[in-house]
């Protein structure tokens, strides 16, 4: 019989943020979300801002992570992210005070600006951070 579990690693410059054993996961591709499940094809993708999901059994929990790449084998994920941060790990505040601040320049920022993309990016972190904290409440 088939394991029904594989081995999740996070891990980004500065620390390994999770090793654990998982059911299933997902991940957001730069080009969408993917899932995995036990067995899954081999493939590699690179990772914009959003959430892990990671599940056991039927307890789900989740990661907020930044770039970076995955690399998915049978038995084994790997998540090499710039920034991940578990769900407790969040500072909600700090998170909302980034939103607003972020909110603040897009209004004043056109498209075509220069720092456009980041301000954009910082959005996107900030509310990321907020819709994973708030998953654990």
């Amino acid at each position: 019989m088939a394991d029904k579990s594989f081995h999740l690693e996070i891990v980004t410059p500065r620390r390994l943020v999770l090793s654990e054993k998982v059911d299933e996961i997902t991940a957001p591709g730069e080009l969408g979300e993917f899932g995995v499940l036990p067995g899954h094809i081999p493939f590699f993708s690179t990772l914009g801002i959003g959430e892990v999901m990671y599940r056991q059994g039927e307890k789900k929990r989740y990661v907020a992570v930044s770039w970076g790449f995955a690399e998915i084998l049978a038995d084994k994920v790997t998540i090499l992210a710039e920034i991940a941060e578990l769900d407790t790990e969040i500072d909600v505040e700090r998170a909302k005070r980034k939103k607003e601040i972020a909110e603040e320049k897009l209004k004043t920022l056109g498209a075509d600006h220069k720092d456009y993309l980041k301000v954009k990016a910082s959005l996107d972190k900030a509310m990321t951070r907020m819709i994973v904290a708030g998953r654990r409440m």
